[in-house]
């Protein structure tokens, strides 16, 4: 039974047609993809020929010219497949930097980068994330330093997403230390960088879930970039990277409620069918009430999407900086709750493979602590929403 939300009524046909094609990767191909640690290339390369990795690109570079409403509508279909995060995090990781590059890109940047993005010929990570920096951004140590006719990278970034598959990563870097009077932003820049360059080592970083997407550490020697690569203004890339992050922030919640509608469809299946003491289990309240607790945490969490997502596509990616944390939290804290009931609901079988729901309960997790903890969120919230003074 596939749970239906008002929400869903928006972009019904293109929801169909990614659960069409969803449906042609059952359960035991993402198990094993998870297990031997092996990107889903042939899902990746099947989103790329329909056309859905190039939604949010404009027609004139390659893509659909379509809007984060539908984008997001993808997402979800993809986390409610079976493929969970493995499945979600192929798909949105080259997307990420897809707004800033519109929007802060050179011309000769986005015909080069976009279409290929679109069809599926380049995977770009986002390197942002540092081993002695964290949620604190601004801290950053990787520096970039002039050199004839580009610049030189030298630093480490840590938990990027699909560096093992990755061709080039949108690298943020240290070009110059803050003036008086400069936000702490200031004197970041962002590069094109390749990452199959002279100089550039990846390590795998072993994890206990979503393995088919490998997360890496990626050291960086005296890399060499061109000044063609630097993308928008130099010291300003903190600033520019807020047009994706906002927008990360809609998808990954999309996902979230994906992975939480597939738990409660599952759960609530096995609560219809499991039988114990002569009735089914989902007869009892002590299993019923979870159940709907989460899905009002889901129903809710789809209401803030819908708001957010008509902020984001009407006013921009900053505009929608509260929306967009608040949904985040929102959905990830309703997504475990979700995974945590069916977890308790199928019991003892929950961690047998063969049901599929502990890999989805551990990719849950992760969602309150990435790409941003849920208690800087709330840190984020307490200051922007509330007014309150600054914790951190």
């Amino acid at each position: 039974m596939e749970l239906a939300f008002p929400y869903h009524e928006v972009h019904k046909d293109l929801r169909h047609a990614v659960r069409t094609l969803c449906s042609k990767f059952p359960l035991t191909y993402w198990d094993q993809h998870d297990l031997e640690h092996e990107f889903p290339e042939e899902f990746f390369q099947a989103f790329a020929e329909a056309g859905y990795l190039g939604v949010l690109i404009p027609e004139e570079y390659g893509g659909g010219a379509g809007t984060m409403g539908q984008m997001a509508a993808i997402l979800e279909e993809v986390g409610a497949s079976g493929g969970a995060l493995n499945a979600a995090s192929s798909i949105h990781i080259p997307i990420l930097l897809v707004p800033t590059l519109l929007r802060f890109g050179t011309e000769q940047q986005r015909r080069t980068y976009l279409p290929q993005i679109a069809r599926g010929e380049i995977f770009v990570t986002f390197g942002v994330t540092e081993p002695n920096a964290g949620s604190d951004t601004t801290r950053i140590e990787t520096t970039a330093t002039r050199a004839d006719g580009g610049w030189r990278i030298n630093g480490t970034k840590v938990w990027n997403s699909g560096a093992l598959r990755g061709d080039r990563v949108l690298l943020l870097a240290r070009t110059s230390r803050p003036g008086p009077g400069d936000k702490k932003g200031a004197g970041l820049t962002l590069f094109l960088t390749d990452l199959r360059g002279e100089g550039v080592r990846i390590n795998r970083i072993p994890k206990i879930g979503r393995n088919a997407v490998a997360s890496a550490e990626v050291f960086f020697s005296d890399v060499f970039v061109d000044e063609a690569d630097v993308v928008g203004e130099v010291g300003q890339g903190f600033y520019h990277l807020l047009d994706s992050l906002n927008g990360e922030r809609l998808l990954v919640s999309a996902e979230a409620l994906g992975i939480a509608r597939w738990c409660l469809e599952q759960a609530t299946k096995y609560a219809r069918e499991r039988i114990v003491f002569g009735s089914q289990i989902g007869s009892h309240q002590a299993v019923q009430h979870p159940l709907a607790i989460a899905y009002l945490q889901v129903l809710a969490a789809t209401e803030v999407m819908a708001r957010a997502v008509e902020q984001f596509e009407s006013a921009g990616g900053r505009a929608v900086g509260v929306l967009a944390n608040g949904l985040k939290y929102l959905a990830s804290t309703a997504e475990a709750a979700a995974a945590d009931a069916a977890m308790q609901t199928l019991g003892g079988y929950a961690f047998a493979r063969e049901y599929h729901v502990g890999r989805h309960w551990i990719e849950a997790r992760l969602q309150r602590i990435a790409p941003l903890n849920n208690e800087m969120i709330l840190n984020s919230i307490a200051e922007r929403a509330l007014q309150l003074p600054r914790s951190y």
